[in-house]
């Protein structure tokens, strides 16, 4: 399943940076980053379910979000694209 994880987190003090490292870290071992707040995620449902576990671990509930969007299998007639590309097609063959 592709997934769109957004998050917010509260920076103001040492450990809402920490926080902040440590979900992007998190969300880049599962998908690719495609702005600086948003990971795009092509998961099981098993790597959902320990993603999740994962984030909920390390966030702050009382001032910290994460959104994530279900996308589904005709994802790419979903996304609408302006401006630079950032991310690559994670279907697409890959090149090194």
């Amino acid at each position: 399943m592709y997934i769109l994880v957004t998050y917010d987190i509260e920076t103001k003090n040492n450990e809402g940076q920490q926080r902040l490292r440590k979900i992007a870290k998190c969300c880049r071992n599962y998908g690719q980053r495609v702005q600086s707040s948003v990971f795009e995620c092509e998961v099981t449902p098993s790597q959902l379910l320990s993603l999740k576990h994962q984030l909920i671990s390390i966030i702050d509930k009382n001032v910290d979000s994460i959104r994530i969007y279900h996308m589904g299998n005709n994802y790419h007639s979903k996304i609408e694209r302006i401006g630079v590309e950032t991310a690559i097609d994670i279907q697409g063959d890959l090149i090194i």
